[in-house]
């Protein structure tokens, strides 16, 4: 294998190290900004309208997620449960 070739296999094999560790990341929402759920692999992010009406009609059917909720997907759906993740992944329940 040339020198050229291996640099470009330890360069991919790099890069997919990366992406699994920036994968990891965790979600940051922010404010004015709608996060929706279309399915699997259909995450979007959507600047909300201002205005107090809009405002008001999302409100109006709005849950607030308690703390300590765990998302997960399985069988290609979305899912929560109250409970946390140790830091090996194992769940429990406080």
């Amino acid at each position: 294998m040339s020198p050229l070739s291996k640099t470009l296999v330890a360069a991919a094999a790099f890069a997919s190290i990366a992406t699994a560790a920036y994968s990891q990341v965790i979600w940051e929402f922010n404010p004015g900004m709608a996060y929706m759920y279309a399915g699997p692999g259909k995450m979007s992010a959507i600047p909300m309208a201002s205005s107090e009406k809009n405002h008001a009609a999302m409100m109006k059917h709005a849950t607030k997620v308690p703390a300590n909720t765990t998302f997960f997907m399985h069988n290609n759906e979305l899912y929560s449960v109250s409970g946390t993740l140790d830091p090996t992944g194992n769940f429990y329940r406080p």
